[in-house]
């Protein structure tokens, strides 16, 4: 999945692969963002995604799928193909929801279905405000959609380092046009190894230029591919916030078109 996060999930569940070096003391914003956003997902992927929701008043609530996601190569201007099966509230099981993405030169938003077992029926869910939430957590639609570098400026504001010695380039990307967004600010591992960088934490400003959420990821590698391992959202607005977990990957086990069709979220997982 290309994601500029997530992209990773889910177009944050993985990120593109970008083999070349970052000059460690001279790298500008764009490098490193060009650079530590693009890693190598796999060609397809099967994983546990674990997603718990917690409000203010700390009601939480826990839902586990089954994800399986496919790279379609821009076949058809289809950028990938990913569904979700629920494992887990007992009562939400059977439910699934599916999601085609489209290369930027599609101009069009992504293709959403959601079907809900105790209907019996497929309902088709568009995506009008990329700033709407993605199940309900703190991500967005726009979060886990594939945006080009270009159409952002980026600065390097600097490097920090942690407790244990360990050092982070910080840059600060500002959209060109209209957003959700008015600045974000993104940490990461600082390395003249561009295979060895990584974003680690986001800092999104809203509209207005007031801090709205923050976002700490940390990454496995599964062979080659990247994947999220675990994923921390707070909105500092609301204070509500989302947890995500990626376990039991497996990468480019040949996952066959016909699990992204309306009929499989209907026979689900059996």
């Amino acid at each position: 999945m290309k994601l500029t996060l997530i992209t990773a999930m889910i177009t944050g569940l993985g990120i593109f692969f970008s083999a070349s070096a970052l000059a460690e003391d001279k790298a500008t914003g764009a490098e490193i963002v060009q650079q530590c956003d693009n890693k190598y997902p796999g060609e397809d992927s099967r994983s546990q995604l674990s997603i718990t929701l917690k409000d203010k008043s700390g009601n939480q609530r826990k839902t586990v799928y089954l994800r399986l996601w496919k790279d379609m190569k821009g076949e058809a201007q289809i950028l990938d193909k990913m569904v979700l099966f629920t494992m887990f509230p007992p009562d939400a099981k059977g439910a699934a929801f599916m999601r085609w993405s489209y290369t930027e030169a599609a101009e069009k938003n992504a293709d959403q279905w959601i079907y809900l077992p105790v209907l019996r029926k497929i309902r088709r869910v568009s995506v009008r405000d990329l700033a709407d939430s993605f199940l309900g957590s703190d991500l967005t639609y726009g979060d886990i959609t594939l945006r080009s570098a270009d159409k952002d400026d980026h600065k390097l504001l600097g490097v920090e380092a942690d407790r244990k010695g360990n050092k982070y380039w910080m840059v600060e990307t500002t959209p060109k046009g209209p957003y959700q967004y008015s600045r974000w600010i993104s940490w990461y591992t600082k390395s003249d190894d561009s295979d060895k960088c990584v974003k680690v934490r986001v800092d999104y400003y809203d509209p207005k230029g007031g801090f709205l959420k923050r976002q700490h990821l940390s990454w496995q590698r599964v062979n080659e591919a990247w994947v999220w391992d675990k994923v921390f959202v707070e909105n500092r607005q609301t204070f509500h916030t989302s947890f995500f977990e990626v376990s039991k990957v497996k990468i480019n086990g040949g996952i066959e078109d016909d699990w992204f069709t309306e009929r499989r979220l209907r026979k689900g997982i059996n």
